[in-house]
């Protein structure tokens, strides 16, 4: 007699479901092929409720109820069986890596066309110069993906290396672009045999997409080589040459620093309520940790799975809390009915996260640079003793053109020097040009200089706003240190932060691969040094 194979848990199925996005954060929910959720930017909760995997999500445009009956793994795609209320007949969603729905097919094609495009347009724009060697293949090996065409323009002996991306792609790979090119510019350089002196590298993007690499390109080493971009409008065909050194005009803006005291107290009837639901063993581990003057999450190793939001009631002058439980998009309020499901939460969420916890628990995993960014907030003062632990600023928002951006950490140093720390848990070939933007913006707020109300000295910024009471800021642009585990750095980032500008001061900190339970430093690299 066959045996049957008993259908999943409710809970198995939650935690598939956790799994999955915890692994792929940037994923999108499908529905016969179309994108119902953008899970970046959507909420979601996926709960146990009388004995069924319950999955919920809302955005600004739908929401959605599902009971989850089913997943099934289709290469890196979950597909969820689901029943609606009401409805009988099962239906399938199916969650996916990433938002781009092209086809293999259609993005090849689209990626080989712009290969051609390209060949042309750089062949009218360069007169007197050979286009060779254009190519979009992987290299994995020097982290070269198909998204970007590069290539050469040779002239006779004088070369120069060219790298291109199309309009079809993302805004998050256009931005990625310098880094690649100042890698296939290091790359052409190495493979020349001495043939030819590979002088400089002419980037191209997008029409309207330049800003970004405008900013960065303006602060690499223009005297190591001679760095062009252009945009191309690939309608038109139209290249035009972009002015980086007048990309620094983008005012950046910063909020106003606010007592974490006060918005503490202000909050601690509801800081109360939500203690009292953690497992008593464990309210030693939380941290309390204020956003905003009205906002303060509670925290554990850098997971805020609750927060009180103090603000005015609708239709009235009184004051209210909004206390609400879970980890990031996974937020839920809390009320009479959902207070047991809190309680259950927490005591799952402390089970799970520890220093010696199990690596293959989503709870674990979740967030692993706040978990870091957590260490260094504890043991800033004993791991970099030249910097002031007591003045240290964590994810403070840097506002500019329109955009936000967090820096991870904002501190100074002992000569009074701003220190911005970009902390990553896991390789990431994009670091160096990600934290340069922090530093772009601390640097312009820094040089931002007024007279303070009855004082002689002009006060940066930071120091009007409220930032580092009671210390001098130094006027001397910020330090730029970034710090990750030791086999976590990628390759490549060294390779890139040689391209920085000599007026960029920037260091890399390896910290031990046990970061979890000590942070040790086990080298450390700084510009300037012969031996990079």
């Amino acid at each position: 007699m066959p045996v049957t194979e008993a259908p999943p848990s409710a809970g198995q199925l939650v935690k598939c479901i956790e799994e999955y996005l915890t692994d792929y954060p940037a994923a999108a929910l499908l529905e016969d092929g179309r994108i119902l959720f953008d899970m970046r930017i959507a909420r979601y909760a996926v709960t146990e409720s009388h004995g069924r995997c319950l999955l919920q999500l809302w955005s600004d445009e739908r929401n959605l109820v599902r009971t989850v009956l089913e997943t099934q793994h289709r290469a890196q795609c979950l597909r969820l069986m689901t029943r609606r209320m009401g409805v009988a007949k099962p239906q399938a969603l199916e969650l996916v890596p990433n938002s781009d729905r092209r086809t293999p097919t259609a993005r090849d094609a689209a990626r080989r066309n712009y290969k051609k495009l390209l060949e042309r347009v750089l062949t009218r724009a360069f007169i007197g110069a050979k286009v060779d060697g254009l190519r979009s293949a992987m290299d994995l090996e020097h982290s070269f993906g198909p998204a970007y065409v590069r290539g050469q323009l040779l002239r006779g002996t004088a070369a120069e290396a060219v790298i291109g991306v199309g309009d079809a792609e993302s805004s998050v790979t256009v931005d990625g672009i310098l880094t690649l090119g100042v890698l296939w510019l290091d790359y052409c350089r190495k493979h020349s045999d001495g043939r030819r002196h590979f002088g400089g590298l002419i980037v191209i993007v997008p029409i309207g997409m330049d800003r970004t690499t405008a900013e960065r390109m303006a602060w690499l080493n223009h005297a190591a080589a001679d760095f062009q971009l252009f945009t191309l409008d690939e309608r038109s065909e139209e290249l035009v040459a972009v002015d980086v050194k007048d990309s620094g005009n983008q005012e950046p803006r910063l909020v106003h620093a606010f007592s974490a005291s006060a918005a503490i107290e202000r909050c601690q009837p509801a800081i109360d309520r939500l203690m009292a639901l953690v497992p008593p063993t464990a309210k030693q581990r939380v941290e309390v940790r204020p956003h905003s003057a009205t906002h303060v999450g509670l925290l554990l190793h850098g997971l805020e799975f609750a927060r009180v939001r103090h603000g005015v009631a609708a239709h009235s002058f009184a004051h209210q809390d909004e206390i609400t439980f879970g980890a990031g998009p996974n937020e839920t309020p809390l009320t009479e009915e959902s207070e047991a499901l809190c309680r259950e939460l927490f005591a799952r969420l402390f089970l799970s996260r520890y220093p010696g916890g199990a690596h293959n628990d989503a709870l674990f995993r979740l967030q692993p640079e706040r978990w870091l960014e957590a260490q260094f907030r504890t043991g800033l003062a004993e791991l970099l003793p030249g910097l002031r632990g007591d003045l240290l600023y964590s994810q403070v928002p840097a506002l500019s053109a329109g955009d936000r951006g967090m820096l991870d950490l904002l501190t100074l140093d002992r000569t009074g020097r701003l220190v911005v720390i970009e902390l990553k848990a896991d390789d990431d070939l994009h670091l160096p040009m990600q934290a340069l933007d922090y530093w772009i913006r601390v640097r312009a707020l820094n040089a931002d200089r007024q007279k303070g109300v009855g004082g002689d000295r002009p006060l940066s910024a930071f120091e009007r706003q409220g930032y580092f009471s009671g210390a001098e800021v130094s006027p001397l642009p910020p330090r730029l240190l970034f710090a990750a585990p030791a086999l976590r750095i990628h390759p490549a980032n060294e390779t890139v932060l040689r391209y920085f500008s000599p007026e960029v001061d920037w260091e890399l900190i390896a910290v031990s691969e046990h970061w979890r339970h000590e942070l040790k430093v086990i080298f450390r690299k700084r510009s300037g040094d012969p031996r990079n």
